[in-house]
């Protein structure tokens, strides 16, 4: 998981890049529910902002209107934005889809991703259902997907979405090879269960602002305090699966390697390119043993429900001297 910070300005972009954000995601809180930053601010932005250090943009809750859209679009790939999220509150499906498939094309040429992005809350609004978020990213050709929330009342994600609706949706956007982003004011103490969901991407903005007012402006300290949070849990200083763990029995042993083992490395992967190169594998060859190596705590749950779904075997999991996970699975 990595930590994406909503910034208006300039300003917060600088205080968000000090406290370690891995995106800086430029928005306009004050148009509409949300909106979209003035693209001066965007411009200025990118270019604060180290290349490694993604900058993405939020359209927020877009018009009903294809070309001011794709237009919209188009800028944020001009001006060389990480993504740009389109996110559609009451907006029928097949608008949305060629909403985003018009998107899709505006940004042809660039190196910008396109995020389709509903709201958990929208059913508040009359609006679409945010458990159409994985066919409508999948149909339109995105890149990834943002599932967000708009209310104001205190609520957040977890009050319109159960853990479980989200890990689904998470993991089926891993198996199709997307970027997963969750947010929706989001607090520390949500932390435990967005660890067990396991998206690529951590949205917030209250939680990192002066005083945990979302309205305030963005704190290199809170900042980085929550990534150190959210780091503890992604190397399983926190566990979060402690209590489930202490119900599993543990499997030890041992498989001698054989000439049929492959190994996948997945240092430097995503969890969705690591599961994606064991689907790959086993449609190629599903005869041998494959042990895959897993840098990440997290990504080994979602390896695990992998194989389970899959009816795989998961022979042994054990940690090696670098502090990675190794597990050993027969197809």
């Amino acid at each position: 998981m990595i930590l994406m910070t909503s910034v208006q300005n300039l300003e917060e972009a600088l205080e968000a890049l000090r406290g370690g954000a891995d995106i800086i995601d430029v928005k306009n809180l004050q148009e509409a529910l949300v909106g979209s930053a003035h693209p001066n601010v965007v411009r200025d932005v990118r270019r604060a902002v180290p290349d490694e250090i993604h900058a993405s943009v939020t359209l927020g809750v877009v018009p009903n209107q294809v070309g001011t859209v794709a237009m919209a679009a188009y800028a944020a790939g001009a001006l060389n934005a990480t993504s740009v999220k389109v996110g559609f509150m009451k907006t029928e499906y097949d608008l949305a889809v060629e909403i985003l498939l018009a998107c899709r094309d505006a940004l042809d040429g660039t190196e910008t991703k396109l995020i389709g992005s509903l709201f958990a809350d929208n059913p508040l609004y009359e609006g679409l259902d945010p458990h159409l978020m994985m066919k409508l990213a999948r149909v339109s050709k995105c890149d990834g997907f943002l599932i967000d929330t708009l209310t104001k009342d205190g609520r957040n994600l977890f009050d319109f979405l159960s853990e479980g609706e989200l890990r689904k949706m998470v993991f089926e956007g891993k198996e199709l090879g997307m970027s997963t982003a969750l947010s929706g004011h989001l607090r520390i103490e949500d932390l435990d269960e967005l660890a067990r969901i396991n998206p690529d991407i951590v949205g917030v903005r209250g939680a990192v602002c002066r005083m945990g007012d979302r309205g305030g402006s963005v704190h290199w300290e809170a900042v980085q305090e929550f990534k150190r949070q959210l780091q503890l849990r992604q190397t399983g200083e926190v566990d979060v699966y402690a209590q489930r763990a202490a119900t599993e029995s543990s499997n030890s042993n041992d498989v001698s390697q054989s000439d049929g083992w492959i190994v996948i490395d997945g240092t430097g992967k995503s969890c969705a390119g690591i599961i994606a190169a064991l689907s790959e594998q086993v449609q190629r060859e599903d005869d041998s043993f494959i042990e895959v190596i897993i840098p990440d705590v997290l990504n080994t749950y979602d390896v695990v429900v992998w194989a389970e779904k899959g009816n795989h075997s998961i022979l042994t999991k054990r940690r090696d001297p670098a502090g990675s996970t190794r597990i050993l699975i027969r197809p």
